[in-house]
């Protein structure tokens, strides 16, 4: 069953590029005291991914932080590796790229879908965005098969 709003932040460890490389972060670090929005995609550079809401998030990020916000995660079922290099890509120096490498995070929400179809795997994010308030959810956001209408920065910046 999907994580909802009210809900609280699974306890989970993610990866992010640091100084040295690829680094542990957990849910903890990343939502405790804090005002957080993230969005999820099915996969780096797809073209959705990379067209619209990346670049949605990245163009309104200043407006978002004027909303009280403290971190803009992009969350994604990658490596570490090509987070960094899909930031870099979309100057994307604004968000926190995390890896969700094995899927964890996704799985505990259960926002997971089969993308094997489109040769992604069995375990990919269906795309999302959430306001995340001190480990809370306050506004979740999920979109339908092939949509792109719910979680984009425009639609998370009126909720705000």
């Amino acid at each position: 069953m999907a994580i909802s709003e009210g809900d609280k932040i699974p306890s989970v460890t993610l990866m992010r590029f640091g100084e040295k490389g690829p680094e542990k972060v957990t849910t903890a670090e990343i939502f405790d005291n804090k005002k957080v929005v993230v969005f999820a995609v099915p996969g780096a550079f797809t073209p959705t991914c990379s067209q619209a809401h990346l670049p949605g998030y990245v163009v309104h990020a200043d407006k978002i932080r004027a909303r009280g916000v403290d971190t803009i995660v992009c969350l994604s079922v990658n490596d570490a590796f090509v987070m960094k290099a899909w930031g870099e890509a979309a100057n994307a120096d604004d968000l926190l790229m995390l890896a969700d490498g094995n899927g964890e995070f996704t799985d505990a929400i259960g926002l997971n879908m089969d993308a094997s179809a489109f040769g992604m795997g069995q375990l990919r994010s269906q795309r999302y965005a959430m306001i995340v308030d001190n480990g809370v959810i306050t506004k979740l956001a999920v979109e339908a098969p092939m949509k792109f209408e719910v979680s984009n920065a425009e639609s998370i910046l009126a909720a705000l």
